[in-house]
């Protein structure tokens, strides 16, 4: 039996047992931003449903993290932009949990190559995963949210810098470009069919530096911060569980950056990509 606000339908005899929340994190098997804030949710009472396309081992690992710090979890798998794939996972999630009460849809994919360089391959490979996976996540839990009588919360993760793009990112920018649409267009369409659904969006600046970036090249990064701060996973995880939480804010994407949308201190954004290692990082333009 499924979950449904509908006159006459019950909540399933799982989900009557159960008084924990259930949140699903996309992208949360390897150890990055998905992952802290699957724990971080685990860590305010969630039972947590991890998700990883290839770092399936690592997100075994994560599952049982997740089961020593007290919670419940499930490890689900496949590509975000496979609807099919992505209508089992959250089959899966109902079968274990009897509930969803939250999405953060997490899985991304950044490279960066110079304009003369990027292919139609290069975009169409950005828009599947960056677009279209985060269309697919919100459409097949949203619409298990719909016959939930709490509804639920979908939080997706877009860009900062799709308000000043810089250089050499232009597939990238373009994918995630559109999950501001999203956000307003999942909110409507899904608090339309049940008004306790919210849908919500973050725009984070860099909060994870990849290791091959110099001190000095990251000294200048926490400076194009308004706040002069480095941003960390733990940034993104906390948001995430503000708007998951919040019962009176739909449809609006929150900054998560220290000020760099409002502020550009000099020709400093082109480095805030944490993959973007080219002479020019170093340089500092």
């Amino acid at each position: 039996m499924t979950l449904s606000n509908k006159p006459g339908k019950t909540l399933s005899n799982n989900a009557q047992d159960r008084d924990r929340p259930v949140v699903w994190v996309t992208g949360s098997g390897a150890r990055r931003v998905g992952r802290t804030v699957a724990i971080h949710f685990a860590e305010h009472g969630y039972d947590i449903a991890l998700h990883a396309r290839q770092s399936i081992a690592e997100g075994a690992e994560g599952a049982q993290e997740i089961k020593a710090r007290g919670g419940d979890s499930l490890l689900t798998v496949g590509d975000v932009s496979d609807m099919e794939a992505m209508k089992r996972a959250v089959d899966a999630i109902q079968a274990k949990f009897g509930r969803l009460d939250a999405l953060v849809h997490c899985a991304a994919i950044w490279d960066w190559k110079p304009l003369e360089e990027t292919t139609v391959d290069d975009v169409r490979r950005q828009f599947e995963v960056n677009t279209l996976g985060a269309y697919v996540v919100s459409h097949c839990a949203g619409l298990r949210m719909v016959e939930q009588p709490n509804g639920g919360s979908i939080t997706l993760i877009g860009d900062w810098a799709v308000s000043r793009p810089y250089c050499d990112f232009s597939a990238y920018f373009v994918g995630k470009g559109a999950i501001e649409t999203l956000v307003r267009t999942m909110a409507v369409e899904l608090a339309t069919r049940n008004p306790s659904i919210r849908v919500n969006g973050l725009l984070p600046g860099p909060v994870m530096l990849d290791n091959s970036i110099s001190v000095e090249a990251a000294e200048r990064i926490r400076q194009s911060s308004l706040l002069k701060k480095q941003g960390t996973p733990e940034h993104v995880a906390t948001a995430a569980y503000f708007l998951s939480t919040h019962e009176f804010i739909t449809g609006v994407c929150i900054p998560v950056d220290g000020g760099r949308t409002i502020w550009a201190k000099d020709d400093t954004d082109r480095i805030a990509h944490p993959t973007f290692v080219g002479s020019r990082v170093e340089l500092g333009g």
